[in-house]
């Protein structure tokens, strides 16, 4: 079971993403001025479909290669499929070849929560939605892409939402 412990921005050692300092092995980063979420298991149930639901609720995983947004160039905003809140812009994906959308960093670091996973017997450290807290995928650092930030957000396609620019 994780601990959890709210930060603010002025907290972290670096900008968001460019260091993974897990203190108390609970939370990086979390927004602490936004609305948000709370709903009950049942009434997600009725929002969302069952692999909405697994994935965003559950923590689990969509297959590779499987979501909408995988190949997708489409400019626009990337949002949380469950509360709306917008998480990615276009200009920030890349294509990573690993089956899952990859971004390099989100909108806003307020939009999201670290946490450390030590779940399937190694160590990543997951996204969430900073508004429901739902599971969006995990992010790695230091892979050695030819981006700005040398992260990669993986994230489920199920887990959001594009809003394509006019």
């Amino acid at each position: 079971m994780l601990r959890q412990k709210e930060l603010v921005r002025e907290d972290l050692p670096g900008p968001c993403g460019s260091e993974y300092v897990i203190p108390d092995r609970g939370v990086v980063l979390r927004l602490v001025n936004m609305d948000k979420v709370v709903k009950s298991d049942a009434e997600w149930r009725v929002q969302l479909s069952p692999e909405e639901f697994h994935v965003l609720r559950q923590a689990g995983t969509e297959r590779p290669w499987t979501g909408e947004y995988v190949d997708t160039k489409t400019v626009g905003v990337y949002s949380c499929r469950a509360c709306g809140v917008e998480l990615f812009r276009s200009e920030t994906k890349f294509d990573s070849h690993c089956g899952w959308p990859s971004f390099y960093e989100p909108s806003k670091s307020e939009s999201v929560v670290l946490l450390e996973d030590d779940s399937l017997g190694m160590r990543r450290v997951e996204v969430r939605c900073a508004r429901c807290d739902s599971h969006l995928g995990h992010v790695f650092h230091g892979e050695g892409y030819p981006t700005p930030t040398d992260d990669r957000y993986c994230i489920n396609s199920v887990s959001l939402t594009l809003q394509p620019q006019e």
